[in-house]
Protein backbone atom coordinates (compact mmCIF):
# COMPACT_ATOMS: atom_id res chain seq x y z
CA UNK A 1 0.00 0.00 0.00
CA UNK A 2 1.25 3.31 -0.71
CA UNK A 3 4.74 1.78 -1.16
CA UNK A 4 5.73 1.25 2.13
CA UNK A 5 6.88 -1.92 3.53
CA UNK A 6 5.86 -2.07 7.24
CA UNK A 7 8.14 -4.85 9.33
CA UNK A 8 6.17 -6.65 12.09
CA UNK A 9 8.60 -4.84 14.31
CA UNK A 10 7.34 -1.42 13.63
CA UNK A 11 3.54 -2.40 13.79
CA UNK A 12 3.60 -1.29 17.62
CA UNK A 13 4.19 1.91 16.76
CA UNK A 14 0.91 2.36 14.79
CA UNK A 15 -1.29 2.21 17.71
CA UNK A 16 1.04 5.08 19.78
CA UNK A 17 0.67 6.99 16.40
CA UNK A 18 -3.32 6.43 16.63
CA UNK A 19 -3.36 7.88 20.32
CA UNK A 20 -1.35 10.62 19.60
CA UNK A 21 -3.88 11.56 17.22
CA UNK A 22 -7.02 11.16 19.32
CA UNK A 23 -4.96 13.15 22.06
CA UNK A 24 -4.66 15.60 19.28
CA UNK A 25 -8.36 15.45 18.38
CA UNK A 26 -9.38 16.15 21.94
CA UNK A 27 -6.49 19.10 22.42
CA UNK A 28 -8.28 20.86 19.73
CA UNK A 29 -12.04 20.46 20.50
CA UNK A 30 -11.53 20.76 23.80
CA UNK A 31 -7.96 22.16 25.24
CA UNK A 32 -7.84 19.25 27.57
CA UNK A 33 -6.66 15.53 27.01
CA UNK A 34 -8.70 12.97 29.09
CA UNK A 35 -6.54 11.33 31.98
CA UNK A 36 -8.13 8.27 30.33
CA UNK A 37 -6.53 8.19 27.41
CA UNK A 38 -3.21 9.45 28.84
CA UNK A 39 -3.26 6.87 31.48
CA UNK A 40 -4.71 4.19 29.19
CA UNK A 41 -1.86 4.65 26.69
CA UNK A 42 0.51 4.36 29.71
CA UNK A 43 -0.36 1.44 30.92
CA UNK A 44 -0.98 -0.40 27.63
CA UNK A 45 2.77 0.49 26.55
CA UNK A 46 4.10 -0.65 30.46
CA UNK A 47 2.02 -3.59 29.62
CA UNK A 48 2.70 -4.78 26.31
CA UNK A 49 6.66 -4.26 26.67
CA UNK A 50 6.56 -6.42 30.39
CA UNK A 51 4.79 -8.91 27.98
CA UNK A 52 6.77 -8.89 25.04
CA UNK A 53 10.25 -8.54 26.81
CA UNK A 54 9.54 -9.11 30.15
CA UNK A 55 11.02 -7.29 33.18
CA UNK A 56 13.52 -5.53 30.43
CA UNK A 57 10.98 -4.67 28.02
CA UNK A 58 9.11 -3.09 31.16
CA UNK A 59 12.03 -1.52 32.99
CA UNK A 60 12.86 0.03 29.25
CA UNK A 61 8.83 1.37 28.98
CA UNK A 62 9.16 2.39 32.44
CA UNK A 63 12.35 4.64 31.54
CA UNK A 64 10.69 5.91 28.74
CA UNK A 65 7.93 7.30 30.41
CA UNK A 66 9.96 9.22 33.10
CA UNK A 67 12.14 10.62 30.01
CA UNK A 68 8.87 12.19 28.51
CA UNK A 69 8.03 13.22 32.03
CA UNK A 70 11.28 14.94 32.59
CA UNK A 71 11.58 16.35 29.48
CA UNK A 72 8.25 18.62 29.38
CA UNK A 73 7.71 18.78 33.94
CA UNK A 74 9.93 22.00 33.64
CA UNK A 75 7.57 23.50 30.90
CA UNK A 76 4.89 22.88 32.64
CA UNK A 77 6.17 24.15 35.55
CA UNK A 78 7.25 28.13 34.05
CA UNK A 79 3.30 27.59 32.41
CA UNK A 80 4.42 27.01 29.01
CA UNK A 81 2.12 23.84 28.30
CA UNK A 82 -0.36 21.81 30.52
CA UNK A 83 -0.52 19.02 32.12
CA UNK A 84 -2.23 16.72 29.72
CA UNK A 85 0.30 17.28 27.49
CA UNK A 86 3.79 16.04 29.87
CA UNK A 87 1.13 13.34 30.40
CA UNK A 88 0.95 12.56 27.27
CA UNK A 89 4.41 12.55 26.36
CA UNK A 90 5.39 10.45 28.92
CA UNK A 91 2.44 7.83 28.17
CA UNK A 92 4.51 8.04 24.31
CA UNK A 93 7.46 7.17 25.85
CA UNK A 94 5.95 4.20 27.43
CA UNK A 95 5.33 2.46 24.32
CA UNK A 96 9.30 4.05 22.81
CA UNK A 97 11.71 3.59 24.95
CA UNK A 98 13.74 6.30 26.29
CA UNK A 99 15.92 6.54 23.09
CA UNK A 100 12.83 7.54 20.72
CA UNK A 101 11.44 9.84 22.90
CA UNK A 102 13.99 11.80 23.47
CA UNK A 103 13.40 11.85 19.08
CA UNK A 104 9.97 12.34 19.34
CA UNK A 105 10.94 15.29 22.20
CA UNK A 106 13.02 16.91 19.31
CA UNK A 107 10.24 16.27 16.37
CA UNK A 108 7.68 17.74 19.01
CA UNK A 109 9.68 20.81 19.65
CA UNK A 110 10.22 21.40 15.96
CA UNK A 111 7.16 20.80 14.91
CA UNK A 112 5.71 23.26 17.51
CA UNK A 113 7.39 26.00 16.76
CA UNK A 114 6.17 25.88 13.04
CA UNK A 115 2.93 25.55 14.42
CA UNK A 116 3.15 28.08 16.60
CA UNK A 117 4.41 30.78 13.81
CA UNK A 118 1.66 29.58 11.99
CA UNK A 119 -1.05 30.33 14.33
CA UNK A 120 0.70 33.78 15.46
CA UNK A 121 0.56 34.51 11.57
CA UNK A 122 -2.81 33.79 11.11
CA UNK A 123 -3.73 35.24 14.07
CA UNK A 124 -1.78 38.74 12.79
CA UNK A 125 0.46 38.51 15.83
CA UNK A 126 3.25 37.20 14.61
CA UNK A 127 5.35 40.22 14.07
CA UNK A 128 4.69 41.90 17.22
CA UNK A 129 5.57 38.58 19.22
CA UNK A 130 8.60 38.53 17.60
CA UNK A 131 9.14 42.52 18.16
CA UNK A 132 8.96 41.29 22.07
CA UNK A 133 11.39 38.79 21.53
CA UNK A 134 13.88 40.63 19.92
CA UNK A 135 13.73 43.48 22.75
CA UNK A 136 13.70 40.39 25.37
CA UNK A 137 16.94 38.84 23.65
CA UNK A 138 18.45 42.29 24.11
CA UNK A 139 17.53 43.22 27.27
CA UNK A 140 18.68 39.86 28.32
CA UNK A 141 22.59 39.90 25.95
CA UNK A 142 22.99 43.63 27.77
CA UNK A 143 22.04 42.05 31.49
CA UNK A 144 19.07 44.13 31.58
CA UNK A 145 15.82 43.66 32.52
CA UNK A 146 13.21 43.60 30.08
CA UNK A 147 11.48 46.97 30.16
CA UNK A 148 11.79 47.79 26.75
CA UNK A 149 8.39 46.88 25.62
CA UNK A 150 5.72 49.21 25.66
CA UNK A 151 3.39 47.79 28.68
CA UNK A 152 0.25 47.99 26.02
CA UNK A 153 1.59 45.13 23.53
CA UNK A 154 3.16 43.45 26.48
CA UNK A 155 -0.06 42.25 27.12
CA UNK A 156 -1.33 41.34 23.99
CA UNK A 157 -1.24 37.79 24.41
CA UNK A 158 -2.44 34.72 23.94
CA UNK A 159 -4.81 34.28 27.15
CA UNK A 160 -7.42 32.22 26.60
CA UNK A 161 -6.27 30.67 22.99
CA UNK A 162 -3.86 28.65 24.09
CA UNK A 163 -2.47 26.51 21.42
CA UNK A 164 -3.17 22.70 21.36
CA UNK A 165 0.13 21.29 21.61
CA UNK A 166 -0.85 17.48 21.46
CA UNK A 167 -0.67 18.74 18.01
CA UNK A 168 2.41 18.97 17.80
CA UNK A 169 2.95 15.82 20.04
CA UNK A 170 0.62 13.85 16.95
CA UNK A 171 3.39 15.60 13.91
CA UNK A 172 6.26 14.05 16.01
CA UNK A 173 4.81 10.97 15.94
CA UNK A 174 4.47 11.14 12.93
CA UNK A 175 7.75 11.81 12.13
CA UNK A 176 8.66 9.06 14.01
CA UNK A 177 6.58 6.80 12.60
CA UNK A 178 7.79 7.87 9.00
CA UNK A 179 11.62 7.97 9.96
CA UNK A 180 10.93 3.78 11.82
CA UNK A 181 9.20 2.69 7.97
CA UNK A 182 12.26 4.18 6.14
CA UNK A 183 15.05 3.05 7.95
Amino acid sequence: MWGLNIRTEQLPLLLPFFLSLWMAWSDIRTQRIPNYLTYGCAIAGLVYHLGLNGWVGGGTALLGLVVGFALLIIFYWRGGIGAGDVKALAALGAWLGPEQTLFLFCYMAFSGVLITIAYLWWKGLLWAKLGQFWHFLVGWVLLRPHTSVPESSAHQTLEGEGIPYAVALAAGMAIVCWREILL
